[in-house]
C-alpha cells in the first residue's frame, strides 16, 4: 500500500461517542471523510507534512512489532517461554532506528528524544538482528543499511545526544514500545508505538499505533474493553492528533492480513460523556494499587462492570503501559487515567507526550494533581523527564475539577 497516495473519493464512516456505563446516551452521526493519508487538509493543519511522515513511519514501526512478536509463538500458536527479553529488545531498538532514520531524511534539522541508546544492542550481540528488521521496513535508498547506520540512528534519540538548555526547541518524542509487558504477553495485552512533535514547549501533533487493539461491536463488560476473542472485532488502531484539528483513528487491519471495511477510513474520536465521578471508568498504573490513589478514600474499586455499587468505581484492568491508558481515554473507552508520582521513579516524557495531545484534541484534559499543565521543558538539559506535582490526571474534562477537589481534600 502506498501511504502517500491520496484519493479524491469520499467514504462515509461512523462517528461514535462511546461510553457504555455512562448515563449519557450513545450518540451517532455520519459525516463524509476523505479516504487518504490524513483526515484533514493541509490548509487546516500547519504541521500537515510532519504528521504525514509520522503516520507513515509509525505504521511501518507497528509492522516491525507484529513481525518480531511472531517469533514469540510456536507453530501451534503457544507462547514460547524465553529467559530473556530478546524479542522485545529487537523490536524496541528496531522501531527507534527506523523512526530516527526515516524522520531524519525528511526533517534532518529536527532532533529526536527517545527511550533507548545502542549500548545494550552492542553488548548483547543484537546488532545484526536489529539491522535485519529495520532494513525490511525502511524506505528504499541507493545503498543498503550498515550496522553503523542503524546504531547511529538509535543513538540520535538517546541520552546525551543533544543538549537543549533553556532555549525554545522543536523536537520529536518517541516511545518505541510503550507496554513491553503487553508486547510479551498474548493478544489481550495492549502495547503502543507513540510519536509526538513538540514545538517551543507545545505538543502540536501525535501518532499512536496499537497493533493488537480490538474494536468490539459492543461493550458489555471489561473483557470487551480489553478485546475478547468471542465478540466481533477489528484488530489494530492508528490514532492521530493535530493541534486544532481533533483526534482521529483508523484501522491497522492490514497488519494482520484482514482487509479494512473502509480503506483508510478515519473516524473522529471523542472522550466519553460521563459527568459524575461514581459513573466514571478508571485506569491506573499497572505498578500501583487503587489504595495508593487519593480517591480510594471515597470509593472502593471493582472490575465487575455488572455489579458496581454506590460506593464503588469501575476499574478497568488495562495493560500494560501509560500510552494505552491515554488511548483508552481519548477513544472514550475510559473516563480517567490517574498516575501517582513516586519519589524513586522518574516520569519520562515519552510515556505521556503523544497521549496528552490525543486526549486534548478529543475533548479531554491532562494536568498534574494540582491542576497545572505538564511542563515538557522542565528538564532544561535533555527534555527527557517531566515533574508533575504529585502525579498525572487524565480525564474526559467534564469531571476533571471534581477529581482535583477530591485529591486536594485528602492531601
Amino acid at each position: 500500500m502506498n501511504l502517500l497516495q491520496s484519493s479524491s473519493q469520499f467514504s462515509t464512516v461512523r462517528f461514535l461517542h462511546l461510553h457504555p456505563s455512562s448515563p449519557t446516551p450513545l450518540r451517532t452521526r455520519f459525516l463524509p471523510v476523505r479516504s487518504s493519508l490524513l483526515p484533514f487538509t493541509n490548509q487546516n493543519a500547519k504541521y500537515h507534512r510532519e504528521l504525514e511522515a509520522a503516520v507513515d513511519v509509525v505504521e511501518r514501526a507497528c509492522r516491525i512489532c507484529v513481525d518480531v512478536k511472531k517469533s514469540l509463538y510456536s507453530s501451534e500458536g503457544r507462547i514460547v517461554e524465553k529467559n530473556d527479553n530478546t524479542p522485545v529488545t529487537v523490536a524496541d531498538f528496531g522501531v527507534q532506528a527506523l523512526v530516527s532514520l526515516e524522520l531524519s531524511k525528511v526533517f534532518p534539522s529536527i532532533p529526536l528524544v527517545a527511550e533507548e541508546d545502542s549500548d545494550f544492542v552492542r553488548s548483547n550481540n543484537l546488532v545484526d538482528s536489529v539491522v535485519s528488521v529495520v532494513t525490511d521496513k525502511a524506505s528504499s535508498n541507493d545503498k543498503p543499511l550498515t550496522n553503523a547506520d542503524v546504531l547511529e540512528a538509535i543513538d540520535r534519540g538517546g541520552k546525551n545526544a543533544i543538549v537543549y538548555g533553556t532555549r525554545p526547541a522543536t523536537y520529536w518524542v518517541l516511545d518505541p514500545i510503550d507496554g513491553t509487558k503487553g508486547f510479551l504477553k498474548g493478544s489481550e495485552a495492549l502495547y503502543v508505538v507513540g510519536l509526538a512533535l513538540v514545538v517551543e514547549g507545545d505538543i502540536v501533533l501525535g501518532v499512536m499505533g496499537c497493533p493488537n487493539w480490538k474494536e468490539a461491536s459492543s461493550y458489555n463488560s471489561t473483557i470487551d474493553v480489553q478485546g475478547s476473542e468471542s465478540v466481533p472485532s477489528r484488530s489494530g488502531i492508528l490514532m492521530v492528533a493535530h493541534v486544532g484539528c481533533g483526534t482521529w483513528a483508523r484501522q491497522l487491519s492490514d497488519l494482520m492480513g484482514v482487509p479494512a471495511k473502509v480503506p483508510n477510513g478515519w473516524t473522529r474520536c471523542f472522550v466519553d460523556g460521563c459527568h459524575i465521578v461514581p459513573k466514571a471508568r478508571f485506569c491506573i498504573s499497572d505498578s500501583q494499587t487503587w489504595e495508593s490513589v487519593p480517591l480510594s478514600a471515597f470509593f472502593s474499586a471493582t472490575s465487575g462492570a455488572d455489579s458496581v455499587s454506590d460506593k464503588e468505581i469501575l476499574l478497568l484492568p488495562t495493560c500494560c503501559g501509560s500510552l494505552c491508558k491515554y488511548l483508552m481515554v481519548a477513544s472514550g473507552r475510559a473516563s480517567v487515567f490517574i498516575l501517582r508520582a513516586r519519589a524513586q521513579t522518574l516520569i519520562k516524557v515519552w510515556d505521556h507526550a503523544v497521549g496528552i495531545i490525543c486526549v486534548h484534541e478529543a475533548g479531554g484534559k491532562v494536568t498534574d494533581w494540582k491542576g497545572s499543565d505538564i511542563d515538557l521543558a522542565a528538564d532544561q538539559v535533555e527534555r527527557r523527564i517531566v515533574f508533575p506535582s504529585m502525579g498525572v490526571l487524565v480525564t474526559n474534562g467534564t469531571i476533571h475539577n471534581q477529581i482535583l477537589e477530591m485529591i486536594s481534600s485528602t492531601s
